[in-house]
This record gives structure tokens, C-alpha cells and sequence, in this order.
């Protein structure tokens, strides 16, 4: 790993081996710092939940853990992560007190807790509201759901353009943005009512629902991804276009808002979190060489530019990219994106790994 001549270390643990190079820009660690805050990140493609911090001696400590095949994070409140999964939503906890270290590096542990089995149901976002009920997007049955103790999950919300609860992928429901600890809006693909009818609506078939009332806010999209509801404004990844915008709901033409884009970035985008100014977005290379069908395959080659895989700071006053960790080799997507907040330099442990097993802890009070 290597990035204007910092110190870099990482480390790995319950994954096998990828051949894959690692950069950063020189500001960034001072960025995470100032904010108090450090990086987190998914990639399904790898099997990774990444964490990137300030390590020893000022250089930077990405630890990455083995989970499978690992979609939303979401941080509820301090020391505490949310994990939505291939079959599990998982909750994690930070075992160490503020005077604690493990390797003298990591000053959070976050040990997985509490493991929900559902099922594939091929969740995507997720969050937690006020009173710690979990939502997450079941996107295999078009729904808003929270887990069951009995069954796989429980439905709790659903677009009105879906007509029943069916095991089919009809609109690649994706994204959910919370707002004062609901479950506030999403984002999906498509209006489209069968099965995998998305697919054919990727161009321009996106809208922003409404969850409180199901109206649809927003169309036009190029398979959005990501809202997040900050400062006011309900933002959301344009990811077929490459954009980072929000939706403008002052000039709403026939009760719509207006998608305004803020900055292009080279890639498909997906996972988005702020700070104060900041965005921090993922990006994502193609899966199959092309973004076909897209309007950000031509807009790259405008700009005679590569997609590339990592996450971009996003100065929102100027729209330019003010800080950057890149991903080079085999790992070439990513999901969410998670700031973590209070801790330089934290880690996490894979449920099936020898720590999770051997680590115990306890209150000694």
C-alpha cells in the first residue's frame, strides 16, 4: 500500500489472498483526524469490511475482515456497527475502553454481538431507527423489512407500484435514507412491476420514494443508489451517470423534485456519508469492462478517463475532490461507505474467525 510517501500498513484477517495495490492521497489522514473520525467500507466482490485509520508513527492501518459477503453498514450511535449480509444482518460492538489497545495499534474492537439469520434475501442498505428497530432493504422481495424471531424477516413497508409480496426482484429497491431516526426514503431502479423488469429501465427508470407517504419524488434517475438525508437536503448517488447531487424539492416541476448535480465522479457509485462539508462516496469499476447502456461509459470517455474503484472526499462548496483511497488489482467494487466516529484506528472481527472465538471480554465492575 503506498500513497505520497506515508507509512502504510495493513492487515488482514480470515480472507485469502488478492493481488491488490492500495493508494491514498497525502491529506486524508489528516482529514479522518481533524473530523475524529476514521473510514469504513464494503466490497461483496472480496468478502472484505475495511477499515481505515491513523496507525502507528502517522502512517495509515487498513485492516480488513473476512464477512460474507458483506452490503449496508451502518454505525448506530458510538461504538456499535450494523451489518446487512449475505444471509445475516449482523450487530457489532466495540469491546475496548477508551484506555485499551489490541496489537498497541487499534484503539476500537468491533466484535460481532448479535447475528439475525435471514436467509438470502440480498439486502442492500440499512439502518437503525430511535428505538433500535432494524430496517433494511430486502431487495429479492421489494421491500422495507426488519428481522423476525420467527421467520426470515418482516415486511414493514413497500413501493405502491408493487402489487404483492413475491420473491422476485422487480425494482431492485436498493438504497434507504433515514431522517430523525425513521426510515425516511429510498431509492430503487425502476417503477417496474415484474420480474427483473429493471433491467430494461437502468438508462433513466430511477426514482426516489417517499417512504411516509410512497409518493414518488424523484425521476429520470440512472439506477440511484445511496440517499442520505444531510444539512437539509436529501442526497443521492446518480450512479449510471457518475453524479453526486441532491434532490431539489424548491423548483419541483409537477410535484417532483429536481436531481442537481453537484460532482462527477469516475465511476459507478455506490455507499455515501458526510461530515461537516465532506462527502465521502464509493466508487466502483464495471463489472464487464463497460458501464453499457449508461450514460457514464460516454461520459468517461469524454473526459478521457478510467473508471476506478475506492472512495472520493467531496468538497460540497466546490464540488472537487479534495482527498482520495484507491483501489487498484482485483477488488473492483464496493458497497457502503460508513464514517466512524471517535475512534483513529478501529478493527473488526470476522464471526467465523478464531478471534471470535477466543476473544473474551467482559465488565470487570
Amino acid at each position: 500500500m503506498s500513497g505520497s510517501g506515508q507509512s502504510v500498513a495493513a492487515s488482514q484477517a480470515g480472507a485469502t489472498q488478492l493481488k491488490v495495490e492500495y493508494s491514498l492521497s497525502g491529506g486524508l489522514l489528516a482529514r479522518l483526524s481533524s473530523l475524529n473520525t476514521s473510514l469504513a467500507f464494503t466490497s461483496y466482490q472480496s468478502g472484505f469490511l475495511y477499515m481505515l485509520g491513523n496507525g502507528q508513527q502517522g502512517g495509515a492501518q487498513l485492516h480488513q475482515s473476512s464477512m460474507p459477503k458483506p452490503m449496508g453498514l451502518t454505525a448506530d450511535g458510538s461504538g456499535k456497527l450494523v451489518l446487512s449480509s449475505e444471509a445475516q444482518i449482523i450487530r457489532f460492538e466495540n469491546v475496548l475502553n477508551a484506555d485499551q489497545r489490541i496489537n498497541q495499534v487499534y484503539d476500537a474492537c468491533f466484535m460481532p454481538r448479535t447475528q439475525h439469520v435471514t436467509g438470502h434475501l440480498d439486502a442492500h442498505d440499512i439502518g437503525v431507527e430511535t428505538d433500535g428497530r432494524i430496517v433494511f432493504v430486502n431487495t429479492r422481495f421489494n421491500c422495507l423489512a426488519t428481522v423476525s424471531p420467527r421467520h426470515s424477516f418482516e415486511e414493514i413497508w413497500r413501493p405502491s407500484f408493487i402489487t404483492e409480496l413475491v420473491d422476485e426482484d422487480r425494482c431492485h429497491l436498493n438504497g434507504l435514507a433515514m431522517r430523525g431516526g425513521k426510515a425516511a426514503f429510498v431509492t430503487a431502479v425502476s417503477k417496474s412491476n415484474t420480474i427483473d423488469g429493471w433491467r430494461d429501465r437502468r438508462a433513466d427508470g430511477g426514482v426516489v420514494i417517499d417512504v411516509e407517504s410512497g409518493a414518488i419524488i424523484c425521476d429520470g434517475l440512472s439506477m440511484p443508489h445511496s440517499p442520505r438525508w444531510h444539512d437539509g437536503k436529501l442526497w443521492v448517488l446518480n450512479a449510471g451517470t457518475g453524479d453526486l447531487g441532491y434532490v431539489d424539492m424548491e423548483n419541483a416541476v409537477d410535484g417532483k423534485g429536481v436531481f442537481k448535480p453537484v460532482a462527477f465522479c469516475p465511476g459507478f457509485l455506490r455507499g455515501l456519508s458526510f461530515r461537516g462539508n465532506y462527502a465521502f462516496v464509493g466508487l466502483s469499476r464495471p463489472r464487464y469492462k463497460r458501464f453499457e447502456g449508461l450514460a457514464l461509459d460516454s461520459r468517461l470517455k469524454d473526459a478521457d478517463s478510467e473508471p476506478w474503484c475506492g472512495v472520493q472526499v467531496i468538497d460540497l462548496a466546490t464540488g472537487t475532490c479534495v482527498d482520495w483511497f484507491r483501489i487498484d488489482g482485483d477488488i473492483g467494487e464496493l458497497y457502503d461507505v460508513e464514517l466512524v466516529d471517535g475512534f483513529s484506528c478501529p478493527m473488526t472481527v470476522s464471526p467465523n474467525s478464531a478471534d471470535a472465538a477466543t476473544l473474551i471480554t467482559f465488565d470487570s465492575k
